[in-house]
């Protein structure tokens, strides 16, 4: 089973991104719903109008379920997808707990995305933790040392193992610098990982090409700025002395306010708001 979930965990939508791309390859089709009344402040998470043949349809934000059957493997692939509840997080995770019970989970994985002090032009780094040592030496995970504030997917990690749920948790790392643009680099990465973890081949070439043009389009950006382009080197000569095998999570790990983007720019907001800007407003070239 995979799980993920928008919001908190979910920096540049890569986990959500990632989860609904494994579910769309594979023609998941959906077998249930965690319903939103008892989880969510809808004050907070709006329920949304559409119009559906001249005909106003109430989408609420629910968890659904999706079941797909995977080629030439020796199980099947159930994908969670949903956002992070406001309420009543013990209960809700009873409800993953009992959905990976009736579905008969051997393995669950939960998928999420940090904020980081990373460049757009480096790989991306996967983070995670795993009780499955086979798996663990498959995918080469940098063990999390994290301590502090965690979010839904954190809570169900260790809901799930304390209910004797074989799991594993895999983090993407996004540059803080465009802290809220979709980063389908970071999906890309996540989406390599989790077909490891199935087992079975993923092709990525959408992915890869939007994870291209996002590269290319971020860079000509920072280009224009030179404060900015002076921040990015420095990460990048940053991340090239790094050694890798014994980065943690906590040492990328932040919390980005108006400190931390002001040290991006002479205007502390401007790089942000023009890569989201034109990201937003070009869906097809990203």
């Amino acid at each position: 089973m995979l799980a993920a979930f928008e919001g908190w965990n979910d920096a540049g939508e890569a986990a959500s991104t990632a989860a609904r791309y494994v579910r769309n390859h594979f023609d998941a089709h959906e077998v249930g719903t965690i319903e939103a009344e008892d989880f969510f402040d809808f004050t907070v998470a709006r329920p949304f109008v559409r119009l559906v043949d001249g005909r106003r349809i109430i989408e609420w934000p629910a968890t659904t379920v999706h079941v797909a059957n995977l080629p030439d493997a020796t199980h099947d692939l159930v994908v969670l997808v949903g956002h992070e509840p406001q309420l009543r997080w013990r209960t809700f995770a009873d409800h993953v707990v009992s959905v990976a019970q009736q579905v008969g989970a051997r393995h669950v994985v939960t998928l999420g995305a940090l904020l980081a002090d990373i460049p757009h032009t480096r790989p991306v780094q996967i983070f995670g933790s795993t009780d499955n040592i086979e798996l663990s030496d498959r995918l080469g995970l940098m063990p999390s040392e994290y301590q502090g504030p965690t979010g839904i997917v954190g809570v169900l990690g260790a809901h799930l193992r304390d209910s004797g749920l074989s799991t594993a948790s895999l983090w993407a790392g996004v540059p803080a610098y465009v802290s809220s643009t979709p980063s389908p680099k970071a999906a890309l990465a996540l989406v390599e990982k989790i077909s490891v973890v199935l087992g079975v081949p993923l092709p990525s070439t959408d992915l890869q090409i939007a994870s291209a043009a996002y590269e290319r389009q971020i860079s000509d950006l920072v280009a224009e700025d030179e404060r900015t382009a002076e921040f990015v080197e420095d990460l990048e000569a940053n991340f090239d002395l790094q050694d890798a095998e014994d980065a943690s999570i906590e040492d990328l790990f932040i919390g980005v306010d108006s400190a931390d983007v002001a040290s991006i720019s002479d205007d502390p907001e401007s790089l942000v708001a023009e890569v989201e800007d034109f990201l937003r407003n070009n869906p097809g070239r990203s």
